[in-house]
Order: C-alpha cells, then structure tokens, then sequence
C-alpha cells in the first residue's frame, strides 16, 4: 500500500469512531413520563409547560430531538401498573415520573432504566434511593415536602382562624402511606399553638364527606389537606364540603387557592418540574443517576384567599397578607 493510501486508511479508520459517536449523539432520544395525576387537571397543564421550557432552555425540543411519550394515571392504581409495564416494556432511554404509587411500581419493573422522580415525598424512608446525597442505583430526582412542613401548615392553620384547637391531616394512606411516618417524627404540635393533630386517612369520596363532617361538629377544628395524588384529583370535593361546612382547611399547592381553597403554603412544584428538566439533560449526556444527588425544594409560596375567608367569617390579619405571595380578592 503506497504511503498517501495507508495515510488515508488510517485516518478514516480513526475518524470512525468520532463519526459514530457523532451520529448517536444526533439521534431521536425517547423519555418516558408518568404522572400520577389527570391530564386535564391545570396543575399537570403549568407542570408540563414548565417541563418543556426547562428542556427547551437546554436544548432539547420536542420532535426535533427528544420524544416525550406521556402518561397521565388520574390517581387509579390499575392505570398507573399499566402505564409502567408499558413504558418499562418499550425501553426508553429514560423515565420521569410523579407521584409515590408511579416510584413504587417503577422500582419494580426495572433497575436498569434511569428514572427521575418530580415532587415526591420522603424517597429514603420509602427505599426508592440510598441516601439525598448518594441515591445509588438507577433512580434520583425531586423531593417535595418533608415531615417539618406540618409544623409549618399548623402555624398558618392557627394564624388564619385562631379559634383552631384540633386538626386532622388527611390522606389515602395507599398513595401516601409516609404520612403516618411523618406525624411519628412529627410528634405533638408546639405548645404555643395548643393543637390536637390526627390523622384521618380516606380512600374515597364518601370518606372525605363523613371525615369533614365529623370535624366541622367540633368545636375549634381545622384541616390540612396533605399533598398527594388522591387528593389532587379530588380537591373540587375536598373543597367544597369544606366550604359548605365552614370548616377552615390548609393547602398545599398554589393554584388550589385560586380555585377557591382558603389559604395555601408548600413548596413551587411548577418550579420543580422545571428543575427537573436539568436531570434529564444530564442523564441523557451520560451522567448516571447513581451519582445525582436528590434535590430538595428551593422555592416555597404562601397563598390566600380572602373570598373564601370572608365566606367562612374570617378575619385575615395584615401580617398574613403581607407575607402571601398571592392575595386572591
């Protein structure tokens, strides 16, 4: 072979490698999603809008280079085993998923596929990762609230209707099953605010209606509506028994406030999901999940409404007022 040949069959030979590298790089990247809640819920609306900006800012679009194949499970467990075996059985290159029953089923189905989780609580006690620091395996991502928030939704509780003696966190223990884990660690509520805390776990609509009215016939009782998906999808419920029962009840996200819930205080999950965006880019470059630390809030928000206030014959002190992040008129 004469010199200028070999040079040429050398150098193509060690091009190659950098030519496919190239051309995988370029390649239609498949993510997977599941939520644990409804598609037309507004909530997964700003969620997914979020989303995409975030991996948009990145530079990852839609149908360019990443495809997003959704799944929205509306709080019924069948549904969210279902999508999970669908989406594990197509081997996408990864997974984001929301909601604690969409973890669980996926730890499941795989440990091979990187899965990011969004707005999920308490990851270590329920076994989906090692430690926040080092999550090992093949699952990382956002966490949402933490034990100590109760303390924080009983402060507010009592701010807003200081008549408030007792109150009951509700939740279906078979989607959030760490809440009880949490009034453990919990404990009793401080002294200062002189509350009585128990649990009241539902799991359908009728549990929702008889557990309100059982606390409305007491006197100087309050309600926290835990987040969750059960709750999310039945919020509307929630709320208006609440409300027909002039019984004052804390929230967690935002936009229920906006939707007539009294007073809202918990972590932006709308700011989470965005974050999230920045896992997916990585992982997608190579980086394992193994290595990802879990990532706690950053942004909390403090909403009210002064309608449903008024509805329920209460009084809003100004320094409440001054701290919301939103005052619904």
């Amino acid at each position: 072979m004469k010199r200028r040949e070999l040079i040429t069959f050398l150098g193509g030979a060690a091009a190659w490698p950098f030519a496919a590298r190239a051309q995988q790089s370029d390649r239609m990247r498949r993510v997977g999603l599941v939520l644990g809640i409804a598609e037309n819920d507004p909530e997964t609306e700003a969620r997914m809008v979020a989303f995409r900006a975030g991996l948009g800012a990145l530079g990852w679009i839609e149908g360019r280079n990443i495809q997003i194949e959704y799944r929205f499970a509306a709080g019924e467990p069948s549904l969210i085993r279902a999508y999970v075996r669908e989406l594990v059985d197509s081997k996408p290159d990864m997974i984001v998923a929301n909601g604690t029953p969409v973890i669980a089923e996926l730890k499941q189905a795989t440990s091979t596929i990187p899965i990011v989780f969004v707005v999920v609580n308490d990851p270590v006690s329920q076994g989906f990762i090692r430690s926040l620091s080092r999550p090992g395996g093949n699952i990382t991502g956002f966490t949402f609230v933490e034990f100590e928030l109760i303390g924080k939704w009983l402060e507010i509780l009592k701010e807003i209707a200081p008549h408030t003696s007792r109150a009951a966190l509700m939740f279906n223990s078979d989607f959030a099953p760490y809440y009880h884990v949490f009034l453990q660690e919990f404990g009793a509520a401080p002294a200062r605010l002189s509350i009585d805390l128990t649990a009241s776990p539902v799991r359908g609509a009728d549990d929702i209606e008889r557990t309100i009215a059982r606390l409305a016939a007491e006197t100087g009782a309050g309600l926290i509506v835990a987040p969750e998906p059960f709750t999310v999808v039945n919020r509307n419920l929630i709320m208006q028994s609440a409300a027909r029962h002039k019984l004052p009840a804390v929230y967690s996200y935002r936009r229920f406030v906006s939707e007539g819930a009294l007073v809202s205080y918990g972590p932006d999950s709308i700011d989470i999901f965005r974050r999230s965006a920045a896992y997916v880019d990585r992982i997608l470059k190579g980086e394992k999940t193994a290595e990802l630390p879990a990532q706690a809030p950053i942004k909390f928000e403090l909403a009210v409404n002064l309608k449903t206030a008024r509805t329920l014959g209460l009084d809003i002190s100004p320094m409440l007022l001054a701290r919301a992040d939103e005052v619904i008129e």
